[in-house]
């Protein structure tokens, strides 16, 4: 099926991405076209679930988890470990398709790619890792003479929904961590992305993994409140916004939830930074992917003595970025994910430009292209400050106090992750102890991740962390294991 996929996008056509649902490739649903938001035509095709596949995805999933449970975690380290070559060996042309069905230039595409490598081999080791715990407790006087254990068990039957924007890298952490820790896994695919996400959950069972793994739906809001309704599901790892996020915990109920949501990350240009390398870092993670990142630059808030320094270089290296055909191997900047998305940006540029901002760069589009923009001194109350813009644009503001820029950072209701260019040791524990976010990014923007390495918000950014060795944990459950009479410690 891997082949199937990537040889339509190879050659033009239109991927077909199909569903998989209890152990075949197929689907029966009605048929979605998802239009290149660059090419402006028909890049891929899903069939949508409806009830009757949900039910049967579900009801399989149950049936399967025994099965995937049993394997040895060695056995689904190695299939995890080949998934992680495949990957690599296929980066190039996952990389096309998600050119075409998002409009994300290629080198953002492979780098992409590689993370999912990378991922993958994690979620390996961290299979191996799996184990559990000798309790202590003879160490009080009613646990004499008894020996408890536990061990990580899978929680049985996971659910990831996933995002349009970052959708291969995304699903390898939930699809890989749950896999690892034994699960059977549903996977519920972004509209906007259903080639993409069809060719990971293929080239895990081309790794090897066993029918009963995965299962792959398509679909709207509607198939996501259907799965996460389920009462089979065990544990849902959710990654989208803030209010889908309320929504699927109002759906799901009393289940595990692992909620990585929105962000309005901020960054922080001290007077002693390098101010050079601020801009150039600021301007490269601020519109990588037309800043469609939830840790993407938002708000850069520059000391003031060098406030106009840094909006002049800022301005200079955001205009000099490549916007262009995303398969294009030279560009920066491709399409945001559609028209409706571009047009929002370019408003709320012009809204924050009505109230006294500067626009000294970009604030168009042409179609779903917003030109990389720069929005200087907008007002504290600028959609552009205190919303998501989840686009192509970048707030630049000034202040003087270093208490005062940490309170600014933190009236936004998103927590997510934050940026910090200093050499000032002080500020950096402080702005780490005051700072209400999950991660602090040291002398790089707020847009930095390693994927072996937690994350995830406070606030409405979310709950839970994302990293291979943190999703295990959410994707096992402790099982304790207490002998009476029986003790490794000694009778008396």
């Amino acid at each position: 099926m891997l082949d199937a996929i990537l040889k339509a996008a190879g050659s033009g056509a239109a991927a077909d991405a199909p569903s998989l649902l209890a152990g075949a490739w197929g689907g029966d649903g009605s048929v979605a076209e998802r239009i290149g938001p660059y090419t402006g035509s028909v890049v891929s095709r899903a069939r949508v679930a409806g009830d009757a596949e949900v039910r049967t995805a579900v009801r399989y999933a149950q049936n399967s988890a025994k099965t995937v449970a049993r394997m040895a975690p060695a056995t689904r380290a190695g299939i995890l470990e080949n998934a992680s070559r495949l990957t690599a060996a296929r980066r190039g042309e996952i990389a096309g398709l998600l050119a075409l069905e998002l409009g994300k230039p290629v080198r953002d595409g492979l780098g992409e790619l590689d993370r999912v490598a990378d991922t993958l081999a994690v979620c390996a080791a961290e299979a191996r890792r799996i184990g559990g715990d000798m309790l202590p407790v003879a160490g009080w006087e009613r646990g004499i003479g008894n020996t408890a254990l536990t061990y990580r068990a899978p929680a049985g039957v996971a659910l990831a929904i996933t995002p349009f924007n970052a959708p291969a890298n995304l699903l390898a952490h939930k699809l890989g961590a749950s896999f690892a820790a034994g699960n059977t896994t549903i996977v519920k695919a972004p509209p906007q992305a259903p080639a993409v996400t069809a060719a990971v959950v293929a080239l895990l069972l081309e790794a090897g993994a066993p029918a009963e793994a995965v299962q792959l739906l398509h679909g709207g809001a509607e198939v996501g409140a259907a799965l996460c309704a389920a009462p089979e599901i065990g544990v849902i790892s959710f990654t989208g916004s803030a209010a889908t996020g309320a929504a699927v915990a109002r759906a799901a109920g009393a289940k595990r939830l692992v909620l990585e949501l929105g962000g309005n990350a901020a960054t922080i240009v001290c007077e002693d930074a390098d101010l050079a390398e601020a801009a150039r870092v600021c301007a490269r993670t601020g519109y990588s992917n037309s800043g469609q990142s939830c840790i993407s630059v938002q708000r850069v808030y520059v000391h003031s003595s060098r406030y106009d320094e840094f909006v002049a270089a800022f301005t200079a290296e955001a205009a000099a970025l490549r916007v262009g055909d995303p398969l294009d191997p030279a560009t920066d900047v491709g399409t945001m994910v559609d028209e409706r998305a571009a047009e929002r940006v370019v408003s709320w540029a012009a809204a924050a430009a009505a109230g006294g901002a500067v626009i000294t760069v970009g604030g168009t589009r042409d179609g779903a292209t917003v030109a990389p923009t720069v929005v200087a001194g907008p007002r504290e109350d600028a959609e552009v400050v205190t919303q998501e813009v989840f686009g192509a644009l970048v707030s630049v503001l000034p202040y003087d106090r270093f208490d005062a820029v940490l309170a600014a950072c933190n009236t936004s209701r998103y927590g997510l992750q934050a940026g910090l260019f200093t050499r000032d040791i002080g500020r950096i524990l402080t702005a780490w102890r005051e700072l209400e976010v999950g991660g602090l990014i040291v002398n790089g923007s707020s847009n930095f991740r390693l994927d072996h390495v937690p994350f995830g918000g406070v606030k409405d950014s979310g709950f839970g962390r994302e990293s291979p060795r943190h999703m295990v944990d959410e994707y096992t459950v402790v099982k304790t294991l207490l002998l009476r009479g029986l003790s490794v410690w000694g009778e008396q």
